[in-house]
C-alpha cells in the first residue's frame, strides 16, 4: 500500500570543504616537483613573460595609466593568481576586459579612486570563492559575455584611433560615437609619419603570426618600431615623451588617501571589477581544462583572484584577471604547473629592473598597433557572427548587451544583458512545463466569457470521474506558477480527489512551493482530497515542509501511481 512517510531526507550541513581552497601549486608539490619540470616550466614562464611585457604596458595605456602599472599588476597579480589559484595553467595579469572600466573609474575618481575599488573587488572576489559562488558565475549566458566582450572591442579599437594616425587630439571624448566624429572632423590632423610606423608595426605583427606564429609578434615589432624612430630620428610621441622613464623597481605596499564616504559611489565600479575578473578568470581557466584534459578549481581561483587583486591595489597596480591568451600562450609553450606563471612573473620583474629604461624609445603609434590586435582578438567575431543566427531570444540579449557596452555603460550592459537572458530563459522554461494531457502553459489563455467550470481534461487510467489524475512535467518555479494553478482551478468540480504526478518535475522553488500550499488549501476548502505522486528526491525537502504545514489535513504522498490510485479510491470509497 501507500507509504505516508515516503519523505526523508539527510538534512545535517556539509562541513567547511577546505580542501577545496587548496592551491594546485600545493597540489603540485604534494605529488612531486622534478627537474624536468622546472625546465619546461621556465621555457613557458620566459615566453609568456615575453608576450606580456608589451600587453601591459600597452593595456596599462589604454586604462588611462602609465606603462609601469601594467607592469607592476602583471608582476604581483601574476605571481599570485598562479601562486595560490584553482588552475595548473592560469596566467593573471592585466586585460582588455578591465580597459573601459578601469579608464572610466580614473576619470571620475582618479587613480587612488581606483585602487580602493580594485581592493574592494579582490574582498569581494574572495567573499565569492568562499560561499562557493564560482560555480553559478561560470554560468553566465555566452551571449552576455560575447556581447560585452565584442563591445569592448570597438571602444578599445575606437580609443587607439588617436595614437594610430597621430591627430594628436587632447580630451578626446570618452564615448565611441563622440571620438569617431572627432576623429572625422579632423582628418587634416593625421600625421603620415606616425600613421605609417603603426601600420608598419601592425603589418609586421600579422605577417609573424602567419609565418612565424611561435615568435613573439609584439616584441619584435614594438623592438623595430623603436629602433627605426630611434635611428632615423622619426619624430613621435613615445613613452618617454608622454610618461618618462619607467621605475625600475617595485613600490612599497601603501593605501591610498581616501573619504570613507566615498565607498558607495566607487562600489558599482567595484562590482563591475570583481564580476570581469571573476568571469574572465573561469572562462580563462575552462579554456585550460579543455586543452589539457585537466580540472580546475574554480572557487579556489575566485579567492586567488580576490588576493591578487587586493594585493595589486596595495601596491598601486590594476585589476587583474586570468587572461586567456596568455594561458594559452603557456599551455603550447610547454607550461606544466603554476610554477611557470610564477615564473613570468620573476622574468617580468627581471625585465623592469634590467631594462625599463630603454622602454622610453618605444612609440605609442605602435602600441596603438598591438591593442588593435587584442581587440581584434577580443572581437570574438566569428561567434558574435554565429550568435546571429541563434533563437531570436539569444539575438536580442547578444545585440542588446553590444550596443549598451557601446553606447551606455559596461555596468548597465551586463545588468541588462543577465536579466534579458533570465527572463528569456523563465519563457523558454514556462513552455516547456505542461499538465496532464501535455498542453503547453504558455500557450494557455481563456477569456472572460467561457463557463470556468467547463471540463478541459478527462480522467484517465480507468478511475471514476471524481478522481482526477494529472501530471506535472517540468520546473514548478516562479515563472511557471501562476499558469499552472491556472489550469489546475479549471478541474472539473465534481472531482473529490485530484493525483498530482511529480516524477518530472526536476526542481520546486519557494514560490513554487507557495502556490502549491495555496491550492492545496482551497482544494481543501471545497472538500477534495489532494495526493502528490511519485516525487522525486530534488524536491523533498521542500515537499517535507509542506507536510509539516499541512499536519492533519488530507494531504498524501505516494512512492508510485499504483499506492496513488488505491489511495484515492480508499479515500473516495470514505467520502460522502
Amino acid at each position: 500500500m501507500h507509504d505516508r512517510n515516503l519523505l526523508s531526507e539527510d538534512t545535517s550541513k556539509r562541513p567547511f570543504e577546505w580542501h577545496l581552497f587548496v592551491p594546485k601549486f600545493y597540489t603540485v608539490l604534494r605529488q612531486g616537483y622534478s627537474w624536468t619540470d622546472l625546465r619546461h616550466d621556465a621555457i613557458a614562464g620566459l615566453t609568456v613573460a615575453i608576450v606580456a611585457l608589451p600587453l601591459a604596458m600597452a593595456l596599462a595605456i589604454a586604462s588611462g595609466a602609465t606603462p609601469d602599472k601594467g607592469l607592476i599588476t602583471a608582476i604581483i597579480a601574476g605571481f599570485l593568481i598562479s601562486a595560490l589559484g584553482g588552475s595548473r595553467f592560469q596566467i593573471g595579469g592585466p586585460t582588455g576586459a578591465f580597459v573601459v572600466v578601469v579608464f572610466d573609474v580614473i576619470s571620475r575618481h582618479g587613480y587612488d579612486g581606483l585602487i580602493v575599488a580594485t581592493i574592494i573587488a579582490g574582498f569581494l572576489l574572495i567573499i565569492a570563492g568562499f560561499l562557493r559562488l564560482g560555480t553559478f558565475i561560470k554560468y553566465i549566458p555566452q551571449p552576455v559575455v560575447t556581447g560585452f566582450t565584442t563591445g569592448i572591442a570597438v571602444i578599445i579599437f575606437s580609443s587607439q584611433m588617436n595614437a594610430f594616425f597621430g591627430f594628436g587630439i587632447e580630451g578626446l571624448s570618452a564615448d565611441v560615437l563622440g571620438e569617431w566624429q572627432t576623429y572625422f572632423a579632423n582628418l587634416d590632423r593625421i600625421d603620415p609619419t606616425t600613421l605609417a610606423l603603426a601600420a608598419g608595426t601592425l603589418a609586421l605583427i600579422i605577417i609573424l603570426r602567419i609565418y612565424a606564429p611561435k615568435a613573439p609578434g609584439f616584441l619584435i615589432a614594438l623592438t623595430m618600431g623603436a629602433g627605426i624612430a630611434t635611428l632615423f630620428g622619426v619624430q613621435v610621441a613615445t613613452i618617454g615623451s608622454q610618461f618618462g622613464e619607467l621605475p625600475h623597481f617595485l613600490p612599497m605596499p601603501s593605501l591610498p588617501e581616501f573619504n570613507i564616504s566615498e565607498i558607495p559611489e566607487l562600489l558599482p565600479s567595484a562590482l563591475t571589477i570583481a564580476f570581469l575578473a571573476g568571469v574572465e578568470s573561469l572562462l580563462s581557466a575552462v579554456v585550460a581544462d579543455g586543452m589539457t584534459g585537466r580540472r580546475h578549481r574554480s572557487n579556489c581561483e575566485l579567492v586567488a583572484q580576490g588576493i591578487a587583486n587586493m594585493t595589486s591595489g596595495f601596491f598601486g597596480g590594476l585589476p587583474a584577471t586570468g587572461a586567456i591568451a596568455r594561458t594559452a600562450t603557456n599551455i603550447k609553450s610547454g607550461g606544466r604547473t603554476p610554477v611557470s606563471g610564477m615564473l613570468h612573473a620573476v622574468f617580468l620583474l627581471l625585465i623592469m629592473l634590467l631594462f625599463a629604461p630603454l622602454a622610453v624609445y618605444i612609440p605609442l603609434a605602435c602600441l596603438a598597433a598591438v591593442l588593435v590586435i587584442v581587440a581584434w582578438n577580443m572581437s570574438e567575431l566569428d561567434r558574435f557572427v554565429q550568435f546571429l543566427s541563434a533563437p531570436i531570444g539569444d539575438r536580442l540579449v547578444l545585440v542588446s548587451t553590444f550596443l549598451l557596452t557601446i553606447l551606455v555603460d559596461l555596468t548597465v550592459a551586463i545588468e541588462v544583458g543577465v536579466v534579458m537572458a533570465a527572463l528569456i530563459f523563465m519563457h523558454r522554461m514556462a513552455g516547456a512545463v505542461k499538465v496532464a494531457t501535455h498542453i503547453s502553459l504558455i500557450e494557455e489563455d481563456h477569456d472572460d466569457l467561457s463557463d470556468p467550470s467547463a471540463k478541459n481534461y478527462t480522467p484517465g487510467h480507468g478511475l471514476p470521474e471524481e478522481i482526477e489524475t494529472y501530471e506535472i512535467t517540468g520546473p514548478f518555479f516562479f515563472g511557471t506558477v501562476s499558469l499552472l494553478i491556472d489550469v489546475l482551478e479549471r478541474i472539473d468540480v465534481t472531482s473529490k480527489v485530484i493525483i498530482l504526478r511529480m516524477r518530472n518535475v526536476p526542481m520546486i522553488d519557494a514560490t513554487g512551493m507557495a502556490a502549491l500550499s495555496d491550492f492545496i488549501t482551497r482544494s481543501h476548502s471545497k472538500g477534495r482530497v489532494v495526493i502528490l505522486s511519485e516525487p522525486q528526491p530534488s524536491t523533498l525537502k521542500l515537499l517535507n515542509q509542506l507536510k509539516k504545514e499541512k499536519a492533519g489535513t488530507p494531504l498524501y504522498f505516494t512512492a508510485r501511481f499504483e499506492e496513488a490510485k488505491n489511495l484515492a479510491l480508499d479515500n473516495l470509497s470514505g467520502l460522502p
